[in-house]
């Protein structure tokens, strides 16, 4: 059987009358990743190059290595974003990886997620997405004095 897409769960499980029974019917539909498995799932799938990631998101190297090795509890959301940006993902796909990093999601509500997620949906670049930031007087992705900060 073909895997089953969030969306496509999430409406089986409104529909559920047993909670258990949708559990069971879909326990194949299921995974639960760490940060540095999902990290490496995408690499795969997307055939990039992790050294290219790391220098396009403008992170530490040492420090960037250590979020792809796992070592690191819960880097910071914009860390994770800087990440995806780099990986050229989605706003689903980022979405997913915050969830893996143990952060809310891109929220269409809060006007610098909206920045972000316009940046991942045009492939934007971590500068062109600091210039947007910058244009709109918002907090840039990283702070360019220091770009380990929070």
């Amino acid at each position: 059987m073909p895997e089953k897409n969030t969306e496509q769960l999430e409406n089986e499980l409104k529909d559920a009358t047993d909670v258990e029974k949708f559990l069971a019917a879909n326990a194949e539909n299921f995974r639960e990743f760490t940060l540095k498995d999902y990290l490496r799932k995408l690499i795969d799938e997307k055939n990039l190059v992790m050294a290219q990631v790391i220098r396009d998101s403008q992170l530490d190297e040492g420090y960037a290595k250590k979020i792809f090795r796992g070592d690191t509890k819960q880097p910071a959301r914009k860390k994770i974003l800087s990440l995806a940006l780099a990986m050229g993902l989605s706003p689903k796909e980022a979405d997913y990886l915050l969830y893996y990093a143990g952060h809310s999601k891109l929220y269409s509500r809060n006007v610098w997620d909206d920045v972000i997620s316009f940046a991942l949906t045009n492939n934007k670049t971590i500068d062109e997405t600091n210039e947007l930031l910058s244009n709109m007087n918002l907090e840039p992705l990283l702070d360019e004095k220091n770009p380990n900060s929070k």
